[in-house]
């Protein structure tokens, strides 16, 4: 308390000609300080410690405003600030002001040179209202061009984003962009393509509308993750060092609108090594040519367990996406059961090959089924299987069987049918809540996977520790002595 009151006392002497120790420390130390603050605001405010660092703060090399900041803020702050090298700005705004971004993301721009994250957050219901408007009410912002920045994020909701029609982002690597509506006559594939993005390594693109037809051009792009955009009507991708690809939930309103003759996706990107492909499809609406050589990780989407006719074509985009592979080091699959099954027809016997895979992930929705014959189609074409991961889905703790008289038992070939999963030495549980079908299951998978060393269980989140305990004693009854079975704390599947 001493020592503080000692500081505090020469620090306020200091403008009466007193010894000043702060304004004594180098530039750079007090600059450090400011940036831990992680806040512009605050360190604005701590230039009243001591005289020289009023007219430090406008130095910082990093601007983060804070949650909920307004516009009219920003604006000063960005035209008082002196380092012409900005290596970070940070914006969450609780506003979306056309006027205000027109004004202060060109000052951004010009001196930007590393990252810059701005977040679009509306109150509660408020995105609604907006997403109601006519495009004409909601404003338009001319993107400036970028070009010493290294990264931009911009997430946006429901505004109408005007593309810079010139202008090279020479040095931008990572740009995501989020709930923008892509308006002008620039397009998207235009503005990020090699030509104007000539570093450009990672492009996420998400929940955004206005893109129709998306052709992009990349020399330089090792990611490329496009999710929700539902009125995209075509997709070109030709980037020959792309590694990793997503495309999720994307041609909603035109999967089966088009000519199944006419393809909706073109990719060339011969050094792919993971493909995650989730969007439905007729099969011959995609081309994707032979799987490249790299190819290694694969998430396929969701099988639908049963359904009607309507769902087939849904099973066989995921089926066709799955024949075109030979051998795979990893694959994700979900399947995925009706609340009610009733007349539905049983649609997993379409599926008669799977690559040749060491990891297979099973992500179960089982709705209180039976997925044990479903499981066991795929597992008997996987024969050389080394780690098997299962994630049951999230149901309600009460929610362990279905209506009494379901057909989704009754393949009863699994319960008597031997695997020879004679490789398969791994196996992790995710969420297992110990419901009948999924003790039935594991029941048998103890039995077919003859070289089982590890497995990894995790409890659902509704299991209590009593309970825990029971269920670990049940699956040791089910075990044998040289299997280790390691019960592992709750968490977030990843």
């Amino acid at each position: 308390m001493g020592a503080g009151h000692s500081v505090g006392r020469r620090d306020s002497d200091a403008g009466a000609g007193g010894e000043d120790r702060l304004s004594a420390l180098p530039d750079d130390v007090l600059v450090s300080i400011l940036v831990k603050l992680r806040d512009a605001a605050a360190a604005a405010r701590a230039s009243v410690l001591a005289r020289r660092w009023r007219s430090l703060w406008p130095l910082l090399p990093e601007l983060a405003f804070a949650d909920g900041i307004q516009h009219h803020r920003i604006v000063p702050a960005l035209a008082a600030h002196e380092a012409l090298d900005l290596r970070d700005i940070q914006v969450a705004t609780r506003e979306a002001s056309v006027e205000y971004l027109a004004v202060w993301l060109p000052i951004a721009a010009r001196r930007l040179s590393g990252s810059m994250h701005l977040r679009v957050v509306w109150h509660e219901g408020e995105a609604e209202v907006r997403a109601a408007l006519e495009p004409e009410q909601r404003g338009a912002i001319l993107l400036p061009c970028f070009r010493r920045a290294t990264s931009v994020v911009l997430e946006f909701s429901f505004l109408r984003l005007v593309l810079p029609p010139s202008g090279v982002f020479a040095r931008l690597q990572i740009l995501m962009l989020v709930g923008i509506l892509v308006y002008g006559q620039c397009s998207l594939g235009d503005a990020v393509s090699s030509p104007r993005c000539p570093c450009l390594k990672v492009l996420f693109v998400q929940s955004a509308r206005g893109l129709g037809s998306f052709r992009i051009h990349f020399r330089s792009l090792l990611q490329l993750q496009l999710s929700d955009l539902r009125d995209m009507q075509q997709l070109t991708v030709v980037a020959p060092l792309l590694q990793f690809l997503r495309v999720r939930w994307c041609f909603t309103n035109v999967a089966y609108a088009l000519n199944p003759s006419q393809p909706v996706a073109r990719i060339s990107a011969p050094l792919l090594e993971k493909l995650e492909w989730m969007c439905d499809f007729v099969p011959s609406s995609v081309q994707l040519g032979e799987m490249p050589p790299h190819l290694r990780r694969l998430v396929a989407g969701i099988i639908m367990v049963y359904g009607s006719d309507c769902i087939a074509p849904h099973n066989r985009c995921c089926i066709g996406i799955l024949q075109r592979s030979e051998r795979l080091a990893a694959l994700r699959l979900c399947l995925a059961y009706p609340p009610v099954i009733g007349n539905y027809k049983y649609l997993t016997e379409d599926m008669t090959r799977l690559p040749d895979v060491d990891y297979l992930t099973l992500d179960i929705f089982s709705c209180g089924h039976s997925f044990g014959p479903s499981s066991f189609h795929l597992l008997r074409m996987c024969s050389r299987l080394t780690i098997l991961k299962i994630r049951f889905s999230c149901q309600l703790p009460a929610q362990t069987g279905c209506f009494s008289g379901c057909i989704c038992d009754q393949l009863p070939n699994w319960k008597t049918e031997e695997l020879g999963l004679i490789w398969l030495e791994e196996v992790q549980i995710l969420s297992f809540a110990g419901t009948e079908h999924e003790v039935a299951f594991l029941k048998r998978l103890f039995s077919w996977a003859t070289s089982l060393k590890r497995m990894m269980v995790t409890f659902h989140d509704s299991i209590t520790e009593s309970k825990g305990r029971e269920l670990q004693q049940l699956l040791l009854s089910f075990s044998r002595p040289e299997i280790c079975i390691c019960i592992l704390p709750c968490s977030a599947p990843s």
